[in-house]
């Protein structure tokens, strides 16, 4: 694979390549341990989540940069702000679609099941305002996304329609804030009105919900606004923030883990708190790693797997992983053949997304780019 460094910013890829390992970590004890639950696994499967808490934000820094940079060339049009979705959605769409045709075939082999509903998770709306089904759960996170990426610019849209005059960079923070705040103010109302008792039913009622969620997102964009408002400040205390996002965050979780804090005894705490402190938390780590233009150990390693993470992602649970236990009785095997099947769970999460990157969500993405697409929505 031919890999052009000169527009990476490796610390942006250390920070993929972070988050997509933490998943697939967690997801490795679901074949090593799979019916144990104790301490340490709790941390590791924890870290999972993690993983992906990273990727939004990240996501959202980028993002939020593309957006800032648009408006400020004063691409302000309906039509700039829908080249902007194309794009997005020539990165993400093709390789969720194809990732859903083969789970509904595949569930439809293995269990000779016809997923009902399937509607809802063509157009996203299968955990906006409710918990996920139990059918390709990493689905989730690319519903937060997608309304994220739409929700957001066609509010800015609307705020530079009717007020053309003022500045576009404060516009952008009043959408983000718009957003930030009102995705707040669903998670009180529900805060009020539901009593949540164990970690699994407010990740699946709250954490994974897209109107309780996609504020998650905007802090990245709050990143990006700094990033590029305030350059210098950003760069010159990168280590006072970092030490700071690492306090908030060690502080946070060790709360929880001395007081063996559970959302039935912190609700507040957990429905409305716990999820953004985690966003600034990672945030404040932004400063350092997006002033890491370039690496040496592992560069190429490190930039493969970042490369390849979206595409890991959507394979390594779903098709993989569920596939090999349903075949596979991974209780009854012996630790050794647990191993070969871990080992060989990785292998084939890299080696198909590869093939994926390669053969499909690579030649999609450069379809953005093609003549006709610029000729129809970029002025060039």
């Amino acid at each position: 694979m031919y890999i052009n460094y000169q527009y990476r910013i490796f610390g942006l890829d250390v920070i993929r390549t972070i988050a997509i390992l933490l998943v697939l970590i967690s997801h490795s004890t679901l074949l090593l341990f799979p019916e144990k639950n104790n301490v340490y696994l709790t941390a590791i499967r924890f870290f999972g989540t993690i993983g992906v808490d990273l990727f939004f934000v990240l996501s959202g820094y980028l993002i939020g940069g593309l957006l800032l940079k648009q408006i400020r060339k004063g691409k302000t049009t309906f039509k700039d702000f829908t080249y902007f979705w194309i794009r997005r959605w020539f990165r993400t769409l093709p390789n969720y679609f194809l990732i859903l045709i083969l789970n509904i075939l595949l569930y439809y082999v293995l269990y000779n099941v016809v997923i009902n509903d399937i509607g809802y998770f063509i157009v996203f709306l299968q955990n906006f305002a409710s918990p996920h089904p139990d059918f390709f759960t990493e689905a989730w996170s690319l519903s937060i996304e997608e309304y994220a990426y739409i929700i957001g610019p066609l509010i800015l849209y609307i705020l530079l329609f009717l007020w053309k005059k003022s500045p576009k960079d404060k516009l952008y923070l009043v959408m983000v804030f718009i957003i930030i705040f009102a995705i707040t103010y669903f998670r009180i109302q529900y805060h009020n009105n539901h009593n949540l008792d164990t970690f699994e039913t407010w990740s699946q009622n709250i954490r994974k919900v897209v109107i309780y969620r996609i504020d998650s997102i905007y802090y990245g964009f709050i990143g990006a606004y700094v990033a590029l408002n305030y350059s210098s400040i950003w760069k010159y205390y990168k280590t006072i923030f970092f030490s700071l996002g690492a306090l908030i965050f060690i502080v946070t979780h060790l709360f929880i883990f001395v007081y063996n804090a559970k959302p039935s005894d912190f609700p507040l705490f957990y429905n409305i708190y716990y999820l953004p402190i985690i966003s600034i938390s990672l945030l404040l780590f932004f400063p350092v790693f997006s002033d890491w233009k370039k690496g040496k150990f592992l560069k190429r390693q490190v930039t493969y797997t970042s490369i390849l993470s979206y595409g890991i992602y959507l394979i390594n649970y779903s098709l993989i992983l569920l596939t090999i236990r349903y075949f596979i009785d991974i209780e009854s095997v012996s630790i050794y053949i647990k191993l070969m099947i871990l080992l060989s769970y990785w292998l084939l999460s890299f080696y198909i997304s590869f093939l994926l990157y390669h053969y499909f969500e690579k030649p999609m993405t450069d379809l953005r780019d093609s003549k006709f697409i610029k000729e129809k929505f970029y002025n060039i």
